[in-house]
C-alpha cells in the first residue's frame, strides 16, 4: 500500500543529504527520567544493540533466559538499522548471565520491584549523522531551516517506520478490521491497530500543515501541556493562551482514533470528522476493538537542538525528542534526503 507524501511545514530551501548510511550514522539513547528502585525480583538491562530491532533483543533474552517474550518488558519500540541504548526488564534471580550476542551489549543492570512497563521512558536522545552534504555550499541555508525549527517546531508526523514496509501494517490493519486476516498474534494485533491510529492522525496532521494552522490556534481546539499527557479545551481569542502557544508551553492535538465522542469541537471537529468518514473503514475498526479516544500534540519541538560540521560533506545533528515523537519528522524539515 502506497503512503501518500506528507507536507512539510517549513517553505525553505533545504540541502540534499543521505541519510542512515550505515547503522552508526543512527544513535539514539533511552533516557527514563528516573532511577530504578534498587532492589527487587526484577532485573532491568540497559542495552546496546547495533542492527536490531528490539522485538529482536526480545527474542534473544528469551533464548538465553528461557523466559518467555511475554513476560521481558521494555519501554519503547526502536529501530534495526541503527545503534540504540535502551531498557528492558527481565524477572531473574542472582544467577542471571550476562548476554553474549553480535550486536548486543550489556552496559548497565540494576534491581526494580517491578517490570518495566511500555512507554514510561522521558525522551529520546539522538545523534545523527547526515552524509554528502557539501557543507561548504549550503552553511547559511542549513542555520536558517535550524533557526526556524528552534522557534517553530515541527509537525509531530508518525514516522515510516509505524506503517511497515510498503505500509504493510495498514493493509494488515484493513485485513483484520474486515476479517479477512484471519490470524495474528496479540503483539501483531497491536502494530496492526497503532498503525491505522497513526495513518489518521497523520492525516489530519497533513490537512492543518496544508492549512498553514498546524500550530496555531483554531475554534475548537483541544491543547496539550508541553511534555506531558493533560490536555485541556481551548478558547479563541484568549490571548494568555496564544503567548503560551508561541511560547512552546502548550500545543494544538490532533485524534489518535477510537471508541467515543471527539474531545475537540467547531471547526476542528469538523476536520477530524471528515478524515475519519474519508477513511471509515480504520476509524470505525479502531472503535470496534476497544481503543478509545486520545490526543497527540500536532507539534513537538526538539531539544538541545545543534547541528555541527563533521567534514568537508558531513554533518552531525542532535537533539533530544519526548517519547513516542521521530526524529525523521525533524530531520524531514532539516534536509532532503531519502527515507525521510
Amino acid at each position: 500500500m502506497s503512503l501518500p507524501l506528507l507536507p512539510k511545514a517549513l517553505e525553505l530551501d533545504r540541502p540534499q543529504a543521505t541519510f542512515r548510511e550505515q547503522p552508526e550514522d543512527f544513535y539514539v539513547e533511552e533516557v527514563l527520567g528516573f532511577e530504578p528502585d534498587g532492589d527487587g525480583e526484577h532485573l532491568w538491562l540497559f542495552l546496546e544493540k547495533t542492527n536490531l530491532n528490539t522485538q529482536d533483543v526480545v527474542k534473544i533474552i528469551s533464548e538465553h533466559t528461557g523466559i518467555k517474550s511475554r513476560d521481558i518488558g521494555f519501554s519503547g519500540m526502536k529501530d534495526r538499522r541503527a545503534v540504540t541504548r535502551q531498557w528492558f526488564s527481565v524477572k531473574a534471580g542472582d544467577s542471571f548471565q550476562e548476554i553474549v550476542h553480535p550486536g548486543l551489549n550489556l552496559l548497565e543492570q540494576k534491581r526494580n520491584s517491578r517490570k518495566l512497563k511500555r512507554g514510561v521512558h522521558r525522551q529520546n536522545r539522538f545523534r545523527i549523522r547526515l552524509r554528502n552534504m557539501a557543507v561548504s555550499n549550503c552553511n547559511e541555508a542549513l542555520q536558517v531551516v535550524v533557526d526556524k525549527i528552534r522557534s517553530s517546531g515541527v509537525p509531530n508526523y508518525f514516522g515510516l517506520q509505524r506503517f511497515g514496509k510498503e505500509g504493510a501494517n495498514l493493509e494488515n490493519a484493513l485485513a483484520f478490521f474486515t476479517g479477512s486476516l484471519k490470524r495474528c498474534t496479540q503483539y501483531q494485533r497491536g502494530i496492526y491497530l497503532s498503525a491505522a491510529r497513526a495513518y489518521l492522525f497523520n492525516q489530519v496532521l497533513a490537512k492543518r500543515v496544508k492549512e498553514g494552522n498546524w500550530n496555531g490556534l483554531l475554534e475548537g481546539d483541544v491543547m496539550a501541556l508541553n511534555g506531558s499527557s493533560s490536555v485541556f479545551s481551548s478558547q479563541t481569542g484568549d490571548e494568555q493562551l496564544a503567548g503560551r502557544l508561541d511560547s512552546g508551553d502548550i500545543h494544538p492535538t490532533g485524534p489518535l482514533w477510537g471508541a467515543g465522542k471527539l474531545q475537540s469541537q467547531a471547526a476542528v471537529m469538523s476536520l477530524e470528522n471528515s478524515v475519519a468518514s474519508e477513511f471509515y473503514g480504520l476509524a470505525e475498526g479502531l472503535a470496534q476493538n476497544g481503543l478509545k479516544q486520545e490526543r497527540r500534540p500536532l507539534r513537538v519541538s526538539p531539544v538541545d537542538f545543534s547541528v555541527s560540521r563533521e567534514g568537508e560533506e558531513t554533518v552531525m545533528v542532535e537533539f533530544a525528542l519526548s517519547r513516542g515523537s521521530y526524529a525523521t519528522s525533524v530531520l524531514r524539515e532539516l534536509v532532503e534526503a531519502s527515507g525521510l
